[in-house]
This record gives C-alpha cells, structure tokens and sequence, in this order.
C-alpha cells in the first residue's frame, strides 16, 4: 500500500513552539488571520505536558456494513490505522479524524506502544482509545474525547485514508501541519506559518513575562495588561538588563 508522506519540519522550529504553548500561539495565530485554530473536543488524558510535532493523519468514516466485512484480524494489512503508525519517525503525531464518535477505540495498548517505540510524540483523536489504563503507562502525549472498550471498527467508524487533508475538532489539518498540545487543548499551527507564528508569539510571550513579574509586585493593570506604550521604555530596559545577565 502506497501512502504519502510528509516534510518535516526543523526540531528548533517545533521545539520552540512548544515552549510558547497553545494559548499563546492562538492568540499569536488570531492576530496574523487564523480566527480559530483549536482542536475543540480532545482534552489531555495525560496532564502536566506539552506535545508538539508534525502531523500525519487518519480519517475515518461512517461505516457500511456491506462496504466493510472484515473482522478484528482479518487481513490486518488493510487496516489503515497500521499504515498511518508505519510512517512515524521520531517525534511526529498522529491526530485522527474520528467523527466525535465515542464508540470506536481508534488505538489500543499495542499500537501506543509500537508508536511510543517509533518515537513517536503522542496523538489527537477526535474521539476515543481504548486499554486506557495502560494508554496512561505510555511516554506519550495522548490527547482525546475519552475511552471505549470497544476497537476501531467494531461498531460506527471505519477508516478511510492517511495523509490526506481532514478536518479535527472543527479545524482544517494539512498532513505535516505542527499540532502544539497541552493543559488548555491542541492548536493547530499551519506549516506555512509557522516560523512566522513563533516570532509574534516569542515577543509576546516575552513581554507578558515582563508584565507578569510587575503585576506581581502590585504594579497597575491598566499598564501593564496588554502592556501600554507608557510602560515600554521600562520594558525595553528591563529586556536589556536581562539580555546582560545571560551573556
């Protein structure tokens, strides 16, 4: 089976998007015309981390009984939630359009940890795994609706094609778009603007480190949340006596 695959982008890039994090880079994404980049309905099953990298996708579809026939391990080289994990390198996601459907456990314990063992970074699905309890064992970032017993194609869904564009959450994904993961949700940074996303959200971020340290001294809101040109002579000394100290 032939399936596409992706450009991956530098791990300085990805990296310094996860260090901003999602709620900084939606805003930043807002601000350069992306009204809404957060992948509504996955929450982090694992909380306290931050996922970040490249995504490959998996779509699925409602299934048809005639169209599909083949049980659990029947045939399981036709089964495209395998291809779509053969194609992980080293810190990818796999983020999966899965309808919302809460009936279909789209991965269990043994592909998390052929994925983890790929090294790959971890998952978004727009619906649910299964084997949670030891999902939550694995060094992954897992973000998803919840959790079924039952498997992926047991009941409503069947999956349909890798690499391809899908939708997730409410959000249009291009297969090697930067998901960027954590307590607040997934956001989805497209490729194309992602270096430039890391800029604005890396100055915004560093004048908010700046406003939350004066705030924290009791310092006024009004001046310093969004930071006011009558603050900016302080902040820019503030920035060159930091700048001094790292040197």
């Amino acid at each position: 089976m032939k399936i596409p695959t992706i450009s991956r982008p530098s791990k300085d890039l990805v990296e310094g998007l996860a260090k901003v994090g999602a709620a900084t880079l939606s805003g930043s994404l807002f601000h350069m015309g992306v009204r809404n980049s957060h992948i509504r309905g996955p929450v982090a099953m694992n909380t306290g981390r931050t996922m970040a990298g490249p995504l490959l996708t998996l779509q699925y579809l409602p299934k048809r009984e005639d169209l599909h026939t083949r049980g659990e391990y029947d045939d399981v080289e036709d089964q495209l939630h395998r291809h779509v994990l053969y194609q992980v390198e080293e810190g990818d996601v796999v983020i999966v359009d899965a309808r919302g459907n809460m009936n279909s456990g789209i991965f269990g314990d043994m592909m998390l940890t052929y994925l983890e063992g790929r090294g790959g970074a971890g998952i978004v699905v727009d619906g649910c795994i299964r084997d949670s309890r030891n999902a939550r064992k694995r060094d992954l970032g897992i973000w998803v609706r919840g959790s079924t017993p039952n498997f992926d194609t047991q009941t409503e869904l069947v999956a349909a094609a890798v690499n391809v564009p899908i939708g997730c959450g409410g959000v249009y994904v291009v297969p090697g778009d930067i998901v960027v993961a954590d307590d607040d949700g997934a956001v989805l940074v497209p490729i194309a603007m992602a270096e430039a996303a890391l800029d604005h959200a890396s100055a915004h971020d560093e004048w908010e480190e700046f406003s939350r340290l004066r705030l924290s001294q009791g310092g006024d809101l009004r001046k310093y949340y969004p930071l006011s040109e009558g603050a900016q002579p302080e902040y820019q000394a503030w920035r060159a006596e930091k700048d001094t100290s790292v040197r």
